[in-house]
């Protein structure tokens, strides 16, 4: 029992702040009614949170080398309950969007230390069973959040999904400090690249900004375009600023790859099913007239079917197959919700949920090796690095964007999730013939490419 305790530490840690980009999703119409707050600060609430994740990931990474993983991974879960306390002791929604800020700080450092933390302790066939359990508990992690946060809305108050993040915290916290070793610094950590940070971070959070509020004032809109420009311009200064250092934070030149530029608009497509979460809770609560725990139930279908999915197609099935084959029932699952009416009720979306599983479970556990697969194997470290980055930004994005079609429908909110629905499923059918077309067959086993310390994250 004690060989599995590291394995039990990292998964808790790793479960804790993936359920946390989901948990929200069923919680966010009592939020609304608890702070008084529009949709498009529910969208921060929500989007905040993985925005930091996917602009700390890289600068994570580096930290953990230069102090230890160990060190990181503790660090990052005390950050993360004392923003979690933060979030549930919130008077309003700007102190809980900023505690969920502060959440992602501690997130991202869980994020980049996980996959490390087991290399450290397991070995061979160990190994090979630790990074199954802890690919599927990943899976499940973001599936499962609008479950738990529904069930511990309706029971405690929207205020207990974050209360309950203490004791799991805790708990995981012992078990490190009890059971993992505190592992090696690196010799030569890679510098941080502070001015690279802050351009990434300010093109993300502007153009998040902007398609957040084009719900509300229209394109057309002087914050709109504001926020537009600044986003062109924070990029365009990241690129240059980038291409320029000797280690950049984000390696730019991995693009000019066709491969590795599909594999990461992949990346991005699969984070849409994630995405319409949100909004399909929000019509489940505001129009069919479910409480948080039926809700939730509702959307358990997804959760079962993602967790069985990735939990027996891991290294059977090829990762080209596995992507494109995933993308592609992530769109059909999309398209199948695509048909409500004032009339509709939950059972309406549930084949779609089931079909939409499936093909985030196939997606989920062979991404990182189609990304590993498209990059050099010297550059396989700063590719997985992109690839929890672009994730974790997609999610981010595809809230904000879906929003706009959401909000466009005004008061009929099934014709809404229906625009919300063929948005990604539009989206996931072309990433899918993307990948079928460009991605790459592996070099070598899936398994050679589970040695890099960066290729942290499956959800």
């Amino acid at each position: 029992m004690r060989r599995w305790t590291p394995l039990a530490a990292v998964c808790l840690g790793s479960f804790m702040f993936i359920v946390d980009t989901t948990i929200v999703a069923v919680a966010l119409p009592s939020v609304a009614r608890g702070l008084h707050t529009s949709l498009s600060g529910l969208q921060w609430v929500a989007n905040v949170y993985t925005l930091v994740l996917a602009v700390l990931m890289l600068p994570a990474g580096s930290l953990a080398d230069r102090f230890g993983h160990r060190a990181a991974y503790t660090a990052g879960l005390a950050v993360f309950a004392a923003a979690s306390a933060g979030c549930a002791l919130a008077p309003d929604a700007a102190t809980l969007i900023a505690a969920r800020a502060v959440q992602g700080i501690g997130g991202a450092a869980l994020a980049v230390t996980a996959f490390s933390l087991l290399g450290a302790v397991y070995r061979g066939p160990a190994l090979g069973t630790a990074m199954g359990v802890w690919g599927a508990v990943s899976g499940l992690g973001g599936a499962a959040g609008p479950m738990l946060g529904g069930a511990l809305t309706a029971w405690l108050g929207w205020r207990a999904i974050f209360l309950v993040n203490l004791p799991v915290t805790l708990l995981t916290l012992a078990l490190t400090v009890k059971a993992v070793p505190r592992g090696e610094r690196a010799a030569r950590p890679a510098p941080l690249d502070p001015a690279g940070m802050v351009l990434f971070a300010a093109c993300a959070a502007a153009l998040t900004t902007a398609l957040t509020r084009a719900g509300t004032d229209g394109w057309g809109s002087l914050p709109v375009l504001v926020g537009l420009a600044v986003a062109l311009a924070a990029l365009a200064a990241f690129i240059a600023h980038e291409l320029r250092r000797r280690h950049p934070m984000l390696d730019l030149r991995l693009f000019r790859d066709p491969a590795f530029s599909a594999v990461m608009i992949c990346v991005l497509a699969s984070s849409a099913a994630f995405a319409c979460l949100i909004y399909t809770s929000v019509w489940l609560q505001s129009a069919v007239g479910l409480g948080p725990v039926r809700a939730g139930v509702a959307l358990m279908p997804m959760a079962l079917t993602t967790f069985a999915v990735s939990t027996v197609s891991g290294r059977r099935v090829p990762p080209r197959t596995a992507v494109s084959g995933g993308l592609l029932l992530s769109g059909l699952g999309c398209a199948l919700q695509a048909h409500l009416d004032a009339g509709s009720g939950a059972s309406s979306i549930t084949l779609g949920l089931i079909v939409t599983g499936a093909g985030v479970g196939l997606v989920i556990p062979a991404m990182g090796a189609a990304v590993l697969t498209a990059a050099p194997p010297d550059r396989r470290g700063t590719a997985a690095g992109a690839m929890t980055t672009f994730r974790q930004l997609g999610q981010t994005l595809g809230v904000a964007a879906l929003g706009v079609l959401f909000q466009n429908a005004r008061h009929d909110t099934a014709a809404g999730l229906d625009h919300v629905y063929l948005a990604a499923a539009i989206t996931s059918l072309t990433a899918a013939a993307l990948a079928a077309t460009t991605l790459k067959r592996p070099r070598s086993a899936p398994s050679k490419t589970a040695e890099d310390p960066k290729a942290e994250i499956a959800g």
